[in-house]
């Protein structure tokens, strides 16, 4: 365990691996806080790099450009799960990594997050580990279709996976099984789709936030929901199943914990994601302390105190060419808490940007950002 007894305080400087807009947001906590940032990204002036102190520009299993950004670092934190794990542990003498290697050894690989999720008895879908076809064959005989074929490694957003069903394309899955590693797991009928991040603070206390409903179009989050519109007793469980992965991995930082809530009211865990969460968007406006200000707080071994959410909250990402209707309508929309990445590239589908509204009824926050869903 990381040894908190000597917090890191402004005015220290604080080194983010990705440049994304998580990196982004997070610089931005912490600049508000009085830290220095230094951001390690390959793209000049990425979304981190524009609000950060210093960027250095390279590629991020550069360990000579990963060393420099730990020496000048009093603490290293990530944005993304694929950092390079082995040029890490390299550092990891030179300056304090909270979050540790192990949190990324585990939710980077799917196979490893699901056992680790079984072994802690947290609840998950029924999986196998597949090498070839002839183990998903095996595979959809003993847990059954339909399914879902997904890469261990890398992927998101719907990339690297098929659906298995009595549609699927064999012949598509043949040219590629024997390039990687998967995992098949077996496909649960879900009323909807939930997250909620949790930390835990310089003195061991856990904090979660308020569960979020999520709703996914093409496999990208497209609309967050806060508080959930589900059941008290759902949520409840939610931040149940949050404090005991917590504590399981030893957390420092935010984790985003994705679930799937079955028709029976049982919760599953689709996913980990070791940092701020897309779906913790809303909290920036909508709570007295955001995921963002969680996550570099716990990092630096500061408290944290209860989340407080003032009013419901609809957070909706901007994809693509989203952005440019956004930006053009945005001065008739003052209700709109309008954030746009500064990414150079406007591409089909890449979350470019997201709204956040808050207000005390769901059904109007929804209308005032229709145009986007």
């Amino acid at each position: 365990m990381t040894n908190y007894s000597s917090p890191i305080l402004p005015p220290s400087t604080i080194g983010i691996i990705g440049g994304g807009q998580l990196g982004q947001m997070m610089a931005l906590s912490a600049k508000a806080m009085g830290y220095k940032v230094g951001v390690l990204d390959p793209t000049d002036h990425a979304p981190a790099g524009q609000v950060a102190d210093f960027q250095i520009v390279a590629e991020y299993d550069d360990l000579k450009a990963l060393t420099q950004l730990a020496q000048q670092s009093d603490v290293l934190t990530y944005e993304f799960e694929n950092v390079d794990q082995t040029a890490l542990k390299q550092v990891e003498n030179l300056t304090r990594i909270p979050q540790g290697v192990e949190l990324l050894t585990i939710t980077s690989h799917r196979l490893r997050e699901k056992t680790f999720c079984r072994q802690h008895g947290l609840p998950v879908t029924p999986f196998v580990s597949v090498k070839s076809m002839a183990d998903l064959q095996a595979a959809i005989q003993k847990i059954g279709q339909p399914g879902l074929l997904k890469t261990v490694e890398g992927g998101y957003d719907g990339h690297g996976q098929f659906d298995i069903n009595e549609q699927t394309d064999w012949h598509l899955i043949e040219s590629e099984i024997e390039q990687t590693e998967w995992i098949y797991e077996l496909k649960q009928d879900f009323v909807r789709e939930l997250s909620v991040m949790v930390t835990r603070d310089g003195q061991d206390q856990v904090i979660t936030f308020p569960v979020s409903e999520n709703r996914h179009q093409h496999h990208i989050l497209h609309t967050s929901i806060i508080p959930a519109q589900t059941t008290d007793a759902v949520k409840s469980k939610a931040q149940h199943i949050a404090i005991q992965t917590a504590e399981a991995l030893n957390l420092r930082g935010v984790l985003g914990i994705e679930l799937f809530e079955l028709s029976s009211g049982e919760l599953m865990i689709n996913e980990l994601a070791p940092r701020p969460h897309n779906s913790g968007h809303y909290s920036i406006e909508a709570c007295n302390i955001s995921q963002f200000d969680a996550h570099i707080r716990s990092i630096c071994g500061l408290a944290i105190p209860p989340i407080r959410q003032f009013e419901p909250a609809v957070m909706v990402n901007l994809l693509g060419k989203n952005l440019l209707t956004a930006r053009t309508d945005w001065p008739t929309h003052p209700e709109w808490h309008l954030h746009d990445y500064g990414k150079a590239e406007v591409r089909d589908r890449r979350k470019m940007g997201h709204i956040t509204v808050t207000g005390p009824s769901i059904e109007s926050l929804l209308a005032s950002v229709s145009q986007f869903r």
